[in-house]
This record gives C-alpha cells, sequence and structure tokens, in this order.
C-alpha cells in the first residue's frame, strides 16, 4: 500500500518551506516513527517522521525544492520490504566510496558539494542526527593541510562571515589573492533580514538607556546559587531569571509597553508572555515564556536552559517560538557594552541587557568601584511615550537594584 508523505501543515505566519535534508533514500527500509526528511521554514526546522513502516520507494522532492503547506514530498510502500541501501545502489557504488559512506554517512547534497570540491568525505565530520554529514559541514571543511596562516576565521555569529574551504583549482592560495564567494541567504537568514527591514521602515523606534548597579543581585546569587541548584534539582541561579521578573512587574505597571498596535487599533494584552533572544547556528531565534506572572525565578531558568538547548540542535517547535508581547535580549554574553536593540514585531518594545563592567560611581557622596550593567530599551514611539519608556526601565533598574522588591512586588 502506498503512503503519501505529507509537508506539515504550517501556520499562518510561516507561507513556504525548504527540503534541507533526506535522511532516507528511495530503497531504504523505514520503521514507523523513523526521521524522514527536515523541512527548514523561515522560522524553525520541522522533522518528519514515518507514519508506518515500510520502503521508501520515491521522493518528489529534492533537497532545496520549495515546499507549499499539505505538498506530496515522498511515497512509502508499507507492504514492501527492504534495505538500508538498495541492491542495484550497492552493485553500481565503488567499494571504496561505499566503504567511506558508511563511516561517513552523507546527506546527496553534501556528496554533490563534496565530489565537486573533491573533498574526501572520511575526513569530514558530521554534524547532522546520528553523525549525518550535512551540505553546511562539507562547505565548512578545512583540509588537515591548511595551515593557520592560510585559513579563513569566520566571525562568531556573523551572517557575512564566508565559509572556509579551499580555493579553486587546489589549496595554496598565492600572497595577495582576493577571493570572493557567493552563497544564498538561508530561508531564516533571510526571513529575519525581512523582518528587520520591515521594522525600521513601519515603527517610529526610540531607544531609552539607563545604568544598573548589579552588586546586590550578584551578593544575592553568589550566596544563594549552591543552595539554589541543590533545592532545585541542579538548576543554574543566573541572572535572566531576575530579569525576566522585574519585567513581569514593570509591564503590569506600565501596560503600553505590553501592548502591541493592529491597524489602527491598540491592542492591551492582560498576560506577559516574554520572549528571550537565543543566539544559534541558523540565526537568533525568541522563544516564548508564557504566562510568566505564574512563574517561579527556577521554573524561568529551568526554561530558558531548555530553549537554549532546543535552539542548539534545531529542535524548537513553532509553537515555541511564536507570540510574545515583550523580549529580552542580552548581548552582554557576547561583550556587548551598549547597543540598541530593534523590536520584534508586533512587539512595541525590547529590553537589551549588555556586559558588566566595575566602573566608578559616586555613592554618598563617596567613589566606589561597582558592577555596573548598561540597559537599552528601544519601543515604539507610535504608542509608547518617552515618560512611560524612562520609568519602566528605571522600574527595572530600582528592582534589580534592591532585588527584595521582586520578592515583595513592590
Amino acid at each position: 500500500m502506498l503512503i503519501d508523505i505529507k509537508v506539515p501543515a504550517f501556520p499562518e505566519s510561516v507561507q513556504e518551506g525548504e527540503v534541507a535534508t533526506w535522511h532516507k533514500q528511495v530503497g531504504d527500509s523505514v520503521q514507523r516513527d523513523d526521521l524522514l526528511v527536515d523541512v527548514e521554514t523561515d522560522k524553525v526546522v520541522l522533522e518528519v517522521v514515518a507514519a508506518q513502516s515500510g520502503v521508501l520507494v520515491e521522493v518528489l522532492k529534492e533537497e532545496g525544492a520549495i515546499l507549499l503547506s499539505g505538498e506530496i514530498m515522498a511515497r512509502l510502500d508499507s507492504s514492501a520490504t527492504g534495505t538500508t541501501s538498495s541492491t542495484a545502489d550497492v552493485e553500481a557504488v565503488d567499494p571504496e566510496q561505499l566503504t567511506e559512506e558508511r563511516t561517513a554517512p552523507a546527506s546527496p547534497a553534501a556528496r554533490k558539494l563534496a565530489e565537486e570540491k573533491a573533498i574526501d568525505l572520511a575526513l569530514v565530520t558530521g554534524t547532522g542526527r546520528d553523525g549525518r554529514i550535512t551540505k553546511e559541514d562539507v562547505a565548512n571543511f578545512v583540509p588537515p593541510s591548511v595551515t593557520p596562516s592560510t585559513q579563513a576565521t569566520p566571525a562568531v555569529n556573523s551572517p557575512s562571515a564566508l565559509p572556509a574551504e579551499p580555493a579553486e583549482g587546489g589549496l595554496n592560495l598565492s600572497a595577495g589573492e582576493r577571493v570572493e564567494k557567493r552563497v544564498p541567504m538561508t530561508r531564516m537568514r533571510a526571513r529575519i533580514a525581512e523582518r528587520l527591514l520591515d521594522v525600521t521602515q513601519t515603527t517610529a523606534m526610540l531607544t531609552t538607556f539607563n545604568e544598573v548597579d548589579m552588586h546586590r543581585i550578584m551578593d544575592l546569587r553568589s550566596q544563594f546559587k549552591d543552595q539554589f541548584s541543590s533545592v532545585h534539582n541542579g538548576t543554574r541561579l543566573g541572572f535572566m531569571g531576575f530579569f525576566v521578573r522585574s519585567a513581569v512587574e514593570a509591564l503590569k505597571r506600565f501596560p503600553l509597553v505590553n501592548a502591541s498596535i493592529d491597524g489602527a487599533d491598540i491592542v492591551y494584552h492582560g498576560y506577559q508572555d516574554i520572549g528571550v533572544a537565543v543566539s544559534s547556528d541558523r540565526g537568533l531565534v525568541v522563544p516564548v515564556l508564557r504566562d510568566v506572572d505564574q512563574m517561579s525565578i527556577a521554573e524561568i531558568e529551568n526554561k530558558i536552559a531548555e530553549y537554549g538547548g532546543k535552539a542548539r540542535d534545531g529542535k524548537l517547535s513553532i509553537d515555541e517560538i511564536t507570540g510574545g508581547t515583550f523580549t529580552i535580549t542580552n548581548g552582554g554574553v557576547f561583550g556587548s557594552l551598549l547597543s540598541t536593540p530593534i523590536l520584534n514585531p508586533p512587539q512595541s518594545a525590547i529590553l537589551g541587557m549588555h556586559t558588566i563592567k566595575e566602573r566608578p560611581i559616586a555613592e554618598d557622596g563617596k567613589v566606589v568601584i561597582r558592577p555596573m550593567m548598561n540597559l537599552a530599551l528601544s519601543y515604539d514611539h507610535r504608542i509608547i511615550d518617552g515618560r512611560e519608556a524612562v520609568l519602566f526601565l528605571v522600574a527595572i533598574k530600582d528592582m534589580i537594584e534592591n532585588p527584595a522588591k521582586i520578592l515583595l512586588e513592590i
């Protein structure tokens, strides 16, 4: 019996997807719930699994193909039996190539690129599921013979960084050679670019800044972090839990900061769903903590850690990154001293945290050294006036500098 393998239903905010990686090939045996293919959208990577056991008999959408919701990607024969590779394929493959594929399983796109670049797949380390070599692994492969002086080093989290790979025609680059490479944006990066450009053109975004003395909350964390971890089953006590709780209380006091614009209407949200920006290899994603006012600091820290792991593994679901009424981003983990965060539409405000630096400040008429953090609040001036924005940021500053106010909600 032939079974159609269809593209998962996309939510309204996602128009189309793209075949990222086929994990099974035509003729392969498939067990129920085996991973068949990864579908990349502009937000997440969706995993499509087999609904029944059988043999994959036809692939209609190859890697890189554009997909619409509900389209048929492949067909599975539930009444057939097969092996991990068909007999015809085994007979047609060179024995040395077959050995390499067994030791280094690779996607078709990765094998094709490796052939074009004359790269031995046995030397490439796979980062895909179960060690599978992806096209990106081949593109980023640096042969052992390339010395550090000739190896290109991409900037961390830089979308413009070029993958390090040998120049056309060989590995040795002549002195002064200027090499360029053109690569298409990933679907997610293209969507990020589109949204950020849209924000600059359709909102009246302004940013207000302040600084916060972190010494009390750092002392509190140092004093109780071991006990906190012991009581809460290993949960690490970080700073984000305090900032999220402070934001919740500030949003309650200034509901316009938690609101959004819908046409000619202002939509007030009677709940606080806070997005926490997380950096991943595929780009910046913003998973959402829902109903945060009902969560403890331990629950917040647990959820953020869970989202961070899912973001690194590409396992976030669309529901987990959809929605949100306010966002917090922490550029301080990368060393940012001060920056202007960009709004995450349709939200009207975003809080930017930065790195902690010891600085001399005046306190009670004396100069003291304190660990200081710069805070930035970007907001849509169409609905939030400067007064509300400044007072909102001051409220967060006041609670972080006096942590007891967070617990007492004052």
